[in-house]
């Protein structure tokens, strides 16, 4: 059988051999208190140590199954013998030049893998960043000098980042917004296709969805004043919602017609995480644009803006860049990265996680009716909680079912714009006992909550 754990040397096991925090972490947290800002929050005040294949040991000696992957970005595990091999030797070359002064091999490399994988066949260029939202902004600069206009439409649900125009953009105030504005202008919001919330039901979501806010586009904006319109394929923060079928294909038709550019933010769905190395093949849309972050790099800082060469084309020369982005570090672990998935086919194995978890995950449905809804594509799975009988929300159910299952040594994520969604990410990476074992977890947790 292919060895998944890229190499790791931890004992790929679930141990808990402390109290959750343990001791160390109880010190660290103090030290951290005293010297870190309040606003930076953490979901699991335990300290790690080492991390790779399924697992993160903390500084007690507790072994966590790891259903977050630094959320989605460890994706080929957080010690790939690809990434740690190319990534140390670039450190004993060089550690920074910036690309703005003298390039470097690397950038180039990472550009031209960036053309041959992103969706469609056309002319492609990139250029590269530090952080998901330095994408975003600059997908909207270069959209803005291309079209030569100013508005930007994103969608209910939708995050993208935490800069003030990506907060502008994002849709949830608590805790990515609240107290931080003015913001920035020109920004509209529409509808997105949300089945299971849709009034009328999932089966009429994605027409009326996408003639509604093509309609609200066209009235309060006018189509034609519109640069950019930004989605995530698979929306993230908001509660790893699928647009209804048929939804992003007719944004997509309605941006073409109308000389509007297209982005697609994978920055938490791309690269193999939902079973196709992009979200967007899975109903054949090819952006224009496409920003990618998280998953590129195996945990280096890494983001890119990739798409139509005369629209990457657009921004004067100069106009791109900032003194680290795409740091020559962090482009020898993406070329890992992108090494390791493909040489352990992490399509392929997406999907089977997504398999083994959608099945295990609707049987739990059927038995707690907390469990409204069942969702997403290969190893980005979530469920939504509600209170039973409705479709109310349920966040404080979410709540108690992470910490449940933390103190059981199964690491999960909550998100969701009403707080009440548990999100899987599991490394591509995880073996099939450890996959298994968190779904048991899972299972008890909830017979408690």
């Amino acid at each position: 059988m292919t060895d998944l754990t890229g190499g790791s040397t931890l004992p790929q096991e679930r141990r808990v051999v402390t109290p959750i925090p343990g001791p160390k972490s109880r010190e660290l947290q103090a030290r951290r208190s005293s010297a870190v800002a309040a606003g930076v929050g953490s979901t699991l005040p335990v300290f790690a140590a080492r991390a790779g294949g399924g697992v993160m040991e903390d500084v007690d000696g507790n072994s966590f199954i790891d259903f977050g992957s630094g959320i989605a970005v460890t994706s080929v595990g957080a010690s790939a013998e690809a990434v740690v091999r190319r990534a140390s030797a670039q450190l004993a070359d060089f550690t920074h030049t910036c690309f703005m002064v003298t390039p470097y091999e690397g950038y180039v490399a990472v550009c031209e893998q960036l053309a041959e994988l992103t969706p469609g066949d056309h002319a492609k260029k990139s250029a590269l960043f530090n952080s998901g939202a330095e994408a975003v902004e600059n997908a909207v600069k270069i959209a803005r000098a291309y079209t030569k206009r100013q508005a930007v439409v994103v969608f209910d649900h939708g995050y993208h980042g935490r800069t003030n125009l990506t907060m502008a953009l994002t849709s949830k105030n608590m805790p990515y917004k609240n107290g931080f504005g003015p913001f920035a202008p020109e920004v509209y919001r529409v509808p997105v296709a949300y089945g299971y919330r849709w009034p009328t039901g999932p089966e009429n979501c994605g027409a009326e969805a996408s003639a509604q806010a093509i309609d609200q586009i066209r009235k309060q904006v006018g189509a034609d004043n519109v640069a950019a319109i930004i989605i995530e394929p698979v929306l993230g923060e908001g509660g790893f919602i699928e647009p209804a079928k048929g939804f992003l294909p007719a944004l997509a038709r309605f941006a073409a017609d109308n000389g509007i550019v297209f982005v697609a933010d994978e920055i938490q769905s791309g690269f193999c995480r939902t079973g196709e190395w992009f979200a967007c093949e899975d109903e054949g849309i090819v952006p224009d644009l496409i920003t990618t972050a998280k998953g590129i790099a195996g945990g280096l800082p890494l983001a890119a803006v990739t798409g139509r060469a005369e629209i990457m084309d657009a921004a004067h020369a100069g106009g791109l860049g900032g003194t680290y982005g795409g740091n020559p570090v962090a482009c020898a672990a993406a070329l890992g990265a992108i090494e390791t998935m493909r040489e352990l086919d992490l399509v392929g194995r997406a999907r089977h996680i997504g398999s083994v978890m959608k099945g295990r995950l609707s049987a739990m449905q059927e038995k707690f009716d907390i469990i409204g809804d069942v969702r997403g594509r290969g190893a980005m799975i979530a469920i939504e909680l509600v209170k039973s009988g409705t479709k109310d929300p349920n966040p404080e159910a979410t709540a108690a079912l992470a910490k449940a299952c933390h103190q059981q040594g199964l690491l999960v994520l909550t998100c969701g714009t009403y707080g009440n969604v548990l999100r899987f990410l599991p490394p591509l990476v995880i073996g099939d006992e450890l996959l298994t074992e968190g779904l048991d977890i899972i299972e008890g947790a909830l017979a408690e909550v």
